[in-house]
Formats: structure tokens, sequence, C-alpha cells
């Protein structure tokens, strides 16, 4: 283990930034808005146009995501980001339309139906394995070659072959919209409402409106055709239903839950995986242990789900990248009503942060919290719930976390068992979120064939 050099992190603010100085950092890294005492205290508290405050506190957390959840919907910041691409699907809607959407679209997302989404996982583990063994000894983008990985699996598991749908159209339109219009806009720093136009997303809007029409066309030619031999997610959510309501969703919901599917489902683990791997070969000695197991485990073979708890350590590895870099790294609330989070007091309108990234990071919550040390996650009830929310949590955690998580930990073992990782010298990656937490400048590292 390295004791003295740590991983690459963000380095946070220590001084006050101003409107404009915080428009700067979070148009360049929404990181960099965050102070440093938010990894030394329970909660921050400051003003810039709006009252905000930032709560690293598990008790206060809870409250928030469980006790007095109807009092902190999504801010308007993610809202006014997200609904013009994917509308009021499940990561945007509230209230009684978000409940009757999740209770119809929980199926989908249940134990077997993940378990049986696996061998395409397997498959896509199989064939990045394959390209990176092509490389040789070259360095690789281990970022744009988990993303590609990650999209066959969502691909594959959202439509299945033969649909007329192309999802890689679909992720370049999304990913297009969120570059153009995903950076954070003065006006929603300062406040401003709902309908005064956000000129990033005003010229951003046709890709997406190509691609919802692409979509609904897909839909309809599904309802029309039924479901193949074995039921992709678009056939699982199309006979999907509330229980309680008897609703199910009509094209246009189909579609926005979709979309979210599609983005989400390839974006978070492709980060998972790449991160994980610049971790294993920054910290060599936990690369052989993971290796040594996988190599126990698999056999020379491909990853499986039957596999999954044969695989401790590298779930390990998993679970503590996902407390280094969390692809959602700040999930932002705006409160309804007046409340107290640790003793302080939240007026209706104040917008309510908690910054996973520091969360993460918080010395009163964790030892030693920049160092990566998987062993952490060795005694999972030992780990206070709301000081570790890479999924969120509540009602409203992720749906498909079962489903990252297995992909994540088939796809890390079969590279593990077969190839070593080395990082790159001078080129390290860089956190930087945007929306996601990404590696700016990939994640390049080089590897060779173990026996």
């Amino acid at each position: 283990m390295n004791t003295v050099e740590l991983p690459v992190h963000v380095p946070l603010v220590t001084r006050p930034m101003g409107i404009l100085g915080s428009l700067n950092a979070a148009r360049r890294n929404l990181l960099e808005i965050l102070p440093a005492i938010a990894v030394r205290q329970p909660m921050v508290s400051g003003r810039t146009a709006k009252r905000w405050h930032m709560v690293m506190d598990p008790g206060a957390i809870r409250r928030m995501l469980l006790e007095n959840i109807d009092n902190y919907p999504k801010s308007l910041v993610t809202k006014n980001l997200l609904k013009p691409a994917i509308g009021d699907s499940l990561f945007i809607a509230e209230g009684a339309h978000w409940r009757w959407q999740r209770r119809a679209a929980a199926p989908a997302f249940s134990h077997r139906n993940v378990t049986n989404l696996a061998p395409v996982m397997s498959a896509a583990a199989e064939h990045s394995l394959a390209r990176i063994e092509a490389a040789d000894k070259r360095a690789v983008d281990m970022y744009e070659e988990m993303v590609r990985a990650t999209f066959e699996v969502i691909g594959s598991v959202t439509f299945s072959e033969g649909s007329q749908f192309d999802a890689e159209e679909v992720h370049e339109a999304i990913d297009a919209y969120i570059d153009a219009a995903g950076r954070m806009s003065l006006f929603d720093i300062l406040g401003l409402p709902d309908w005064v136009p956000r000129p990033g997303r005003v010229f951003s809007g046709r890709p997406v409106r190509d691609m919802k029409a692409l979509a609904d066309t897909a839909v309809e030619a599904r309802r029309s055709t039924g479901p193949g031999a074995i039921p992709d997610l678009l056939d699982l959510l199309l006979e999907g239903e509330d229980p309680e309501t008897k609703r199910k969703m009509n094209t246009s919901e189909l579609r926005d839950n979709l979309l979210t599917f599609i983005v989400a489902g390839h974006e978070t683990t492709a980060l998972t995986l790449s991160w994980a791997l610049y971790l294993c070969a920054f910290d060599q000695e936990v690369q052989d242990r993971a290796r040594a197991e996988a190599q126990a485990v698999l056999q020379g073979r491909v990853a499986t789900a039957n596999d999954l708890d044969s695989l401790p350590f590298i779930r390990m590895i998993v679970d503590e990248t996902l407390r280094l870099y969390p692809p959602a790294g700040i999930i932002s609330r705006t409160a309804q009503a007046r409340d107290e989070l640790c003793g302080r007091e939240v007026l209706p309108g104040d917008t309510v942060m908690i910054p996973i990234y520091a969360l993460h990071r918080n010395q009163l919550l964790w030892d030693d919290p920049d160092a990566f040390r998987p062993e952490r996650f060795k005694d999972r009830k030992g780990i206070e719930r709301y000081a570790y929310l890479p999924f969120g949590d509540g009602p409203r955690i992720c749906i498909g976390a079962s489903f990252a998580l297995q992909e994540a930990v088939i796809v890390l073992a079969t590279l593990l068992s077969r190839r070593r990782f080395h990082l790159v010298p001078g080129r390290s990656p860089k956190p930087v979120m945007i929306l996601t937490l990404r590696p700016e400048g990939g994640v390049w590292l080089t590897s060779e064939p173990v026996s």
C-alpha cells in the first residue's frame, strides 16, 4: 500500500469566491465550489445571491432523504438542466407522479430480471478484454473503453437486436445536449425564474427533439410487434403497471424513462470501472489481491452473476471507488417549508445540497478519507448508512443500483484476472464534475498479460 502518495483528488476552496467566481468554477468543475471546511464540519451555509446549505451530517441527510422527503424535492437547477432531455421521468418527477412510475418500473429491476441480464454483461466483459489484449502493452484510455463496454450492455438490454432504434445515436444526442446545456448558467446561480431562457439549452434542443422522435417510433413499433423471446427492458416496461392504480406508461413516459436508463445506465458504470482500474493501477498490492481472488474463482473464464458472492474483495474495490469518485458528486434540493438541520434554520426556497464528494471524504466520518482502502467495506454494517450515498438513499434510491454493481463486478473481475494494469507517467486523470464526475483527460493505462 502506498502510504504517502494519495490518488488524485480535487483541491477544495479555502476562501469566498463571490457570484462570478462561483459561476466560473461551476462551469469548469462543480466540485471546485466546495469549501474545504465541508470535509471537516457537519454543515456549511452561505449566500451567493440565494441562501444555500451543504449538509454532511448523516442524521440531517436521513431527514432530507427519508423522514421529511416531501420538503426537499430536486432543485430547480437540476430540473431546468435535465427536463428538456428526459422530461418527467423517474429522475425528475416528484410526488404522486414519481410514485406511480416507480411502482410500475420496479419489477423490471427485480433481482431475477437483473440476474437474467448478466450474460449480456459477461459478453461485454469478454469483448472488452479482447480489445485490451489486442492493444497489448500500448496505452489505452480505459474511460473510453469502459464507455464502449457499458454502452454495449445498455444497448443490448434496453433494445434487443433487430430494433429500429439506434441507441448510439440517442447517446450522442443526449451527450451533446449535456455538453451544451449542462454547464451551470449564471441565471441558475442568480436564481432567475424558470421561464427565463437559458442560452445553452435553447441552442442544443434540436438533437434532443430528433432523438425523442426516433425513440417514440421505436416504442410504437414494439407495441405493435410484441416482446421477443427474451424480454428486454422496453418489453418489461411496456408490461409494467402500477399495482395500486393499474396505470401503465404511455409512449412519452416510456421514452423519457428509457432515455434516462440509456444514459445513466452506462455512464455511471463506465465511470466506476474506469476509476476502479485507475485505483488498481495506482495500488499494485490491491490489484494483486483482487487478481488472486478473481483467478481462483474464474479459472480462466469470464465472470458471471453466479460468481458475485465469491468475489467479495472485487466488490470492496467497487464500493471504495464509489466512495472516492461518486458519479453524482453533488445532489441538490430546494426546501419547500421551514425546517431545521444540524440545529440550523432552513427557510423555504433555500438550496440544500448534499455534496456527496465531500460527505465521502468527511474527516468526522472516515479514517484517512483521501486514501484508497477497499478493506473499509469488509464489514458493511460498520459503515454509517447515510455517510455513504453513491446511489442516494430513501425511497428515491437509484432503481438501477443492483444492475450497476453486478455489471461492475463482472467486468472488473474479468479484466483483472487476465491483465495487469499500470499507470502512464504524466497522464493522471483529473476529477471534473459537470453533470457526473468524469476523469478529464481520460484514464490512460498500459496492461500486460498475467498467467
